[in-house]
């Protein structure tokens, strides 16, 4: 994968956060903030989850109240590079858990 590519794949992810939180409907009050290729999710508990681009690796990871991950990109979609975890079941696990309600990726 070039830079390009990863810039890509990665504005994509971002977005697809972006656009699943602005449609969210349920009770939970989950605000987002996007500065320099890093996304802040803040939950209503005083929680926050990271999501950051690696540039020089092309990897995103992801920080969570339970720990942090690193995902490469293959077979069409970001996998964690030590569990095998997709990157948006463990997304939707994690802000779930620190929501206190069903918040589902994809």
């Amino acid at each position: 994968m070039n830079d390009s590519e990863f810039h890509q794949l990665a504005d994509q992810l971002m977005l697809n956060i972006e656009e699943t939180l602005d449609d969210f409907d349920g009770d939970a009050d989950i605000d987002y903030e996007t500065n320099g290729g890093v996304m802040t999710l803040s939950f209503e508990n005083g929680t926050k989850i990271v999501i950051n681009r690696q540039e020089p690796l092309h990897q995103i990871w992801l920080a969570t109240k339970t720990g942090g991950y690193h995902f490469d990109y293959r077979d069409s979609a970001w996998f964690c590079d030590r569990s095998g975890q997709e990157f948006y079941a463990l997304l939707t696990e994690a802000a779930s858990t620190q929501a206190g309600a069903v918040v589902s990726f994809s």
